[in-house]
């Protein structure tokens, strides 16, 4: 078992870190940024974890001392949404918008999180933003339901939900435990689960709804 497989960085290193800067290639050649773009893609779909062990391999190589939990939640506030293509919905209807929005806002306020964090009263007040963001968007998917064909794909949607609601009490139980004992990583991690969840249920409305 790979450090990916432990990680929820290692759902996230693709989207958020690589194809960024895959992005930027192609303004230069827009050939070779495609050809890495569709051979990362293939790779990370392969063996998921793939773009995370190469990083970690090269960090490890070159004895970089980087935490990348904080890293990619910070670099998960630059994320475009052509880099996450994979966990937006493209159906035009409000319902799937509304759900696009409220996703990349609640990733937004929780990438803020390395910046605040060490600033009390600015850290309390992104806290509510993130609880009202949490609940938006349970609201938006609850509205996604009703789009969704067949039972067996409603209850696999569900089950998401319930995932999504898990982790984000495990965030708040995150928090308390900082304000106590004041471990900064423990909180970089609970908020990319939540990420990786929001995402877990974007892709799975894409894969049920287009």
């Amino acid at each position: 078992m790979t450090m990916g497989d432990e990680s929820p960085v290692s759902s996230l290193v693709l989207p958020v870190l690589i194809r960024p800067v895959l992005s930027q290639l192609e303004k230069r050649d827009v050939s070779a940024s495609q050809t890495l773009r569709a051979a990362l893609s293939k790779a990370e779909t392969v063996h998921p974890g793939f773009a995370y062990d190469l990083v970690l391999g090269i960090m490890r190589r070159g004895d970089l001392n980087v935490n990348m939990n904080e890293s990619i939640l910070r670099l998960q506030g630059a994320a475009s949404e052509s880099d996450a293509i994979e966990y937006r919905l493209s159906r035009s209807e409000d319902a799937f918008q509304e759900l696009n929005r409220k996703s990349a806002s609640l990733k937004k306020i929780l990438s803020r999180i390395p910046d605040e964090i060490t600033d009390r009263k600015t850290f309390l007040e992104t806290i509510k933003e993130i609880a009202s963001a949490i609940k938006k968007l349970l609201d938006a998917v609850n509205e996604i339901s009703g789009f969704i064909p067949g039972p067996n794909n409603k209850q696999v949607l569900e089950q998401r939900k319930r995932e999504f609601v898990k982790f984000s009490k495990r965030f708040s139980n995150t928090l308390k435990d900082y304000f106590k004992e004041g471990q900064a990583n423990a909180v970089f991690v609970s908020a990319l689960f939540l990420i990786h969840q929001t995402n877990m249920i974007m892709a799975t409305v894409k894969n049920k709804c287009e």
